[in-house]
């Protein structure tokens, strides 16, 4: 069988998704560490492998993948293991509303307050201004400058955070409401859509202590342990190499509270 690299940065967000993915099914792959804020991504060694400069990535072989999502639906289709999509098309098509929802609507909204309050600060206390802004205008594509300066400064709008604030808040509402339905976030079965939401939800209870409790979100709460607590998880955490990856430990906790936050 030919070999499989994942190249990613933390179990989060994006390179979370297919690395969980992985464990899950149970592939032996190489884990290809890309250190985002050391601006690794935008190395030529990686451009080689994607020019966009995004990541995650994954060879197989020869072929080279792109765009978390749809590498999670590829190694669910290509590789023997348990399913993480279900048989049953009314499933799969609910599946794959929630995770385009997850990414075209709500994950956006995470991404701006996480760089503003978390990933940017800790970028401009390790590196400096003055190193940041050599780094990113070693970055080869110029609207991918334009978007790490936003991001790295913290420069959205009052408009814009207000209308991610509004969209988180929505956004946990109908999750909450869902997972009142069933055990897991779209089917009767783990699948693709837990893998999806739990690397964009884990650290609600700690980001987002008034919307995502115990008290408001039982459902969320019981939801997030349950993925937490799987063999998988664990294992994919173990590859974190900063305090980002840490912040899955407040699931350890029995009752969360609306002050959990730090």
């Amino acid at each position: 069988m030919a070999e499989i690299t994942l190249y990613h940065w933390e179990p989060n967000a994006n390179s979370g998704k297919p690395m969980l993915a992985l464990m899950e099914k149970g592939v032996p792959f190489t884990s290809h560490y890309i250190d985002m804020l050391q601006f690794d991504q935008h190395k030529p060694e990686y451009l080689a492998i994607n020019r966009q400069g995004t990541i995650p990535a994954m060879t197989h072989g020869d072929r080279v993948l792109v765009e978390s999502t749809a590498i999670m639906e590829y190694l669910d289709e290509a590789f023997a293991g348990p399913a993480l999509m279900p048989a049953g098309a009314r499933d799969r098509w609910r599946i794959r509303w929630w995770m385009k929802f997850m990414d075209q609507w709500l994950a956006p909204s995470f991404s701006m307050f996480g760089w503003k309050f978390f990933v940017g600060p800790n970028a401009i206390a390790a590196h400096g201004k003055d190193a940041l802004e050599a780094a990113i205008g070693r970055i080869p594509l110029p609207e991918r400058q334009v978007a790490w300066r936003k991001a790295v400064y913290g420069l959205f709008g009052e408009e814009e955070m207000a209308e991610s604030a509004r969209r988180i808040d929505v956004g946990i509402r109908m999750l909450e409401a869902e997972l009142g339905k069933r055990e897991w976030l779209a089917s009767d079965q783990y699948s693709l859509a837990d893998i999806n939401g739990f690397n964009l939800a884990y650290a609600m209870p700690l980001s987002q202590p008034h919307l995502a409790n115990d008290d408001l979100t039982p459902n969320i709460m019981r939801w997030l342990r349950a993925i937490y607590r799987r063999p998988a998880t664990r294992e994919c955490w173990k590859l974190g190499r900063t305090p980002m990856a840490a912040r899955v430990d407040i699931l350890e906790q029995d009752y969360i509270g609306q002050g959990a936050g730090a």
